[in-house]
């Protein structure tokens, strides 16, 4: 995955701010009650069922947050599978620095781990398609960049960041605008030529109104996978080169039917929003790992 990457500073008050919360204004009083201070200790992260991984970044980062000699060794990479009882990352470092990070560093890497696994099973579910799959911004705050970052491990794409770098037209956008016509007129008079814009639609009627609009791509809302194929259709031979994105009601069982309709992109909160925490565990071992 070396064409993806998280920005060291996002990584670092992302780690300091789950430290923060963790530690309060105590610390540690378990460990720092039971651990002499000068101890060291090794220990692993290991796999406890079948997943893709994502965010060993962060991981690491907690560690070192809490001792800058700690040595993390990480024995995969992101977007890598790995099966029950793989090895992720040794670590090796001061004992009260290692099992004050643990929960932290297996936070992150569970939750983004999930997310990449979760995104893993749809991408494989329309491998045999043109279509792929991408995230949405619902996201858990505070996290979408790395939550963004786990969907492209796991074989996703990212639809747009925020509300910043792409205009996406939506109802209610259309409604409170009296129109497709004139959201779409005002949309294109306020921004500049490199700025993509995107209408939602959900019917074939709005789809012929923004046909008749220079738009980047349509997105086609809640549709039944015959009216995702008829949209299709009636989109290309319009404009070849437009981006059709599908939208709502997408699922495992859904997601093959949906990507067989001729759609470029297939968006799902889901990804982000609805993942099962990847099961990782942190054990202390007695041998020498290093």
């Amino acid at each position: 995955m070396s064409e993806v990457s998280l920005q060291p500073q996002q990584v670092r008050d992302a780690v300091r701010a789950a430290l923060a919360e963790d530690l309060g204004l105590a610390g540690d009083i378990t460990t720092n009650a039971i651990i002499v201070a000068d101890v060291v200790g090794e220990a692993v992260i290991a796999a406890r069922q079948p997943g893709v991984i994502a965010g060993l970044a962060l991981a690491e980062a907690a560690f070192c947050e809490l001792d800058a000699d700690v040595r993390f060794k990480a024995m995969v990479t992101d977007g890598d599978a790995v099966q029950p009882g793989d090895i992720v990352a040794r670590v090796a470092g001061k004992t009260r620095a290692l099992l004050t990070a643990e929960r932290v560093a297996l936070n992150f890497l569970g939750h983004l781990s999930g997310v990449a696994t979760f995104t893993r099973a749809y991408a494989d579910a329309i491998a045999h398609t043109s279509a792929r799959i991408c995230c949405t911004r619902k996201t858990t705050p505070g996290l979408r960049a790395f939550e963004k970052y786990a969907v492209r491990c796991g074989g996703g794409m990212n639809h747009r960041f925020g509300l910043f770098d792409a205009v996406l037209i939506k109802d209610n956008h259309i409604a409170a605008a009296g129109g497709v016509s004139a959201a779409i007129e005002k949309a294109r008079g306020a921004v500049g030529h490199l700025v993509k814009i995107e209408v939602e639609v959900d019917t074939l009627a709005q789809l012929d109104e923004v046909l008749r609009h220079p738009v980047d791509a349509i997105l086609l809302d809640n549709m039944t996978p015959a009216q995702l194929r008829e949209a299709a259709a009636i989109a290309r031979a319009v404009n070849p080169r437009i981006i059709l994105e599908a939208s709502g009601g997408v699922t495992l069982e859904t997601v093959r039917g949906i990507a067989e309709t001729g759609v470029d992109l297939i968006s799902s909160g889901a990804l982000t929003h609805s993942v099962k925490t990847l099961d990782v565990g942190f054990d202390f071992q007695s041998e020498t790992l290093f």
